[in-house]
């Protein structure tokens, strides 16, 4: 049974389950929701607790023994199994496939309740058979990404919980000082929170509270290139200096864009349909609805010399002389991907 996370507490109202599994990659909301069992599983007598942890070494034997086990003093169990890279192998595939019939077989009759987490899934995983019995036999709260363009309405959402409100400016304001950090967003809507009692925030009280903490994402500034957002994509560069993010990173990741937009130029050209190549290249998400646009907007001929100016910035990185640009390797990286930005 697949669930959607702003319906996890009616259903909870209703009882509980003896398999839950939390996928995504938004940690606050699925901290959130994992609270919310938690908090329902400890009201009816799940008082003790084990926590499996799949890392290299894990065995598999240790979760059945983990159901099986009675407690020593006769309380319900809450087992919770955390899955951080999302990949449990053959043996981990086959085990999550046993154990999540097993847990349907004994609904409603077992002492044991059992959380599964994961983070978000690509499509190959997606289709494996122990994610098809998890999704069949467990409740299955997908809860996706919270994108940049929705972050002023969730924090809006966020705010009117707690009685407060502020105009669109001062949303916005909020969205660019948390870039991509949801848990600094709720620090900083709980901070508010606190500071000033319920009603409208004016645009001068947001200000003065909030901090800039924003997250700068080596991979979100190809989404900003990719875009065209160059304020965005300015400010993001200059935050990645700041934070002594290594260089070599960034320009791979805006590098990795490049070649990647060629590849689908080309593609296209041939008379490739472009759904059939972004899927050959394994483009999907939030950067699959910007290749289209990109494409449309940048020429074959500015993706080849971008891609023959990348290769400078990398010899201006190495502390050799670049022909085709002035000043150090950051403003030439700047330069570089402002070409595919502006066109």
């Amino acid at each position: 049974m697949q669930l959607r996370a702003e319906a996890l507490e009616a259903h909870l109202s209703k009882g509980l389950s003896p398999l839950y599994v939390i996928s995504s990659d938004e940690h606050l909301l699925a901290i959130e929701a994992a609270d919310r069992i938690r908090l329902k599983a400890r009201a009816a007598g799940f008082t003790e607790r084990e926590v499996l942890v799949v890392e290299r070494h894990f065995k598999w034997g240790e979760l059945l023994a983990a159901n099986q086990a009675m407690s020593l003093f006769g309380d319900r169990k809450l087992i919770e199994l955390r899955i951080p890279g999302g990949k449990p192998g053959k043996d981990g595939g086959q085990a999550l496939q046993d154990y999540a019939a097993a847990c349907a077989a004994s609904a409603g009759a077992g002492d044991t309740l059992t959380i599964i987490s994961l983070p978000k899934l690509d499509w190959q995983a997606q289709k494996s058979a122990w994610v098809g019995a998890l999704q069949q036999h467990a409740v299955y709260v997908d809860i996706p990404a919270v994108e940049r363009h929705q972050l002023a309405n969730w924090i809006g959402q966020r705010l009117a919980a707690q009685a407060q409100s502020a105009d669109k400016p001062a949303l916005e304001f909020m969205v660019e000082r948390v870039e991509g950090n949801l848990l600094a967003a709720h620090q900083e809507i709980r901070k508010l929170g606190l500071l000033y009692p319920e009603g409208r925030l004016s645009f001068e009280q947001v200000q003065d509270a909030v901090l800039n903490v924003a997250r700068y994402d080596v991979f979100k500034l190809s989404e900003a290139m990719l875009s065209g957002d160059v304020a965005r994509l300015v400010r993001m560069l200059d935050g990645l200096k700041g934070e002594g993010e290594a260089l070599p990173l960034v320009l791979w990741a805006v590098n990795e864009e490049i070649r990647t937009l060629l590849k689908l130029k080309l593609g296209t050209a041939d008379g490739r349909p472009l759904p059939m190549l972004l899927k050959e290249y394994r483009i999907w998400g939030p950067r699959e609805r910007l290749m289209a646009p990109a494409l449309s907007r940048v020429k074959l001929s500015t993706l080849e010399q971008a891609l023959s100016r990348a290769a400078q910035v990398d010899r201006m990185i190495k502390g050799l002389r670049s022909q085709d640009f002035a000043g150090d390797a950051w403003d030439a990286l700047l330069q570089l991907a402002l070409m595919i930005a502006k066109h």
